[in-house]
């Protein structure tokens, strides 16, 4: 399944593609379509900037390490997660990884965007500008991450059915996407979704 879209953000990616695959397929991100220019990174002021920028280049070809064990058996994903390296189809939107709790239908991802960023529609002013081209008509600022500025972002917004779309600044022109899908509603699916995030945060901090 294709998105008609010019930017990933992979947890809408993930969702979309989700909502049309069995179980096994899970976690892997949605092909931008081909030919596609990318969104410009928006000019609005409001965008936020990132003060310490976070390198994620050590985990570009171990996404799924990205995210510590401890902090997904919390959450109740015990299995491997599926890794989506970046390329031209699945992973255009950067390298990923994907979880889920078998027979649940829960299901987390995380992609770190350097796909978005090398069309030069990263970060999250590329989100912004998204947005502002109606590319994702929902978008809303969410608390911070251990200091990092985060949006909740979608083709609208499906918190309230159990599905939370997070993207971090770790960088003025990088995101990194989470996604958690599947839970009862706005407040378990956003709170497993920041608790990935400031997993991440943390591994980046340390790397």
């Amino acid at each position: 399944m294709r998105l008609p879209a010019r930017i990933l953000a992979g947890g809408v990616a993930a969702a979309l593609l989700l909502a049309g695959c069995s179980p096994e397929t899970t976690g892997t991100a949605t092909p931008a379509p081909s030919g596609s220019a990318p969104a410009s990174a928006s000019a609005n002021a409001d965008v936020p900037k990132v003060a310490t920028p976070l390198d994620p280049s050590k985990y570009v070809s171990k996404p799924c390490d990205i995210v510590p064990g401890s902090v997904l058996s919390s959450l109740r994903f015990t299995e491997p997660g599926h890794t989506q390296l970046q390329d031209d189809q699945f992973g255009a939107a950067g390298p990923g990884c994907g979880w889920k709790i078998s027979g649940e239908g829960v299901s987390m991802q995380v992609i770190i965007g350097t796909g978005n960023r090398d069309r030069g529609a990263g970060g999250l002013a590329g989100l912004y500008g998204a947005h502002e081209s109606g590319q994702f008509p929902f978008l809303e600022p969410a608390p911070a991450v251990d200091g990092y500025p985060a949006v909740y972002v979608d083709k609208r917004d499906r918190r309230p059915i159990g599905n939370c779309v997070l993207d971090i600044g770790v960088a003025d022109d990088l995101a990194i996407n989470v996604y958690a899908g599947g839970y009862e509603g706005a407040e378990d699916s956003c709170a497993a979704a920041q608790q990935v995030a400031s997993a991440v945060i943390t591994t980046l901090k340390g790397a």
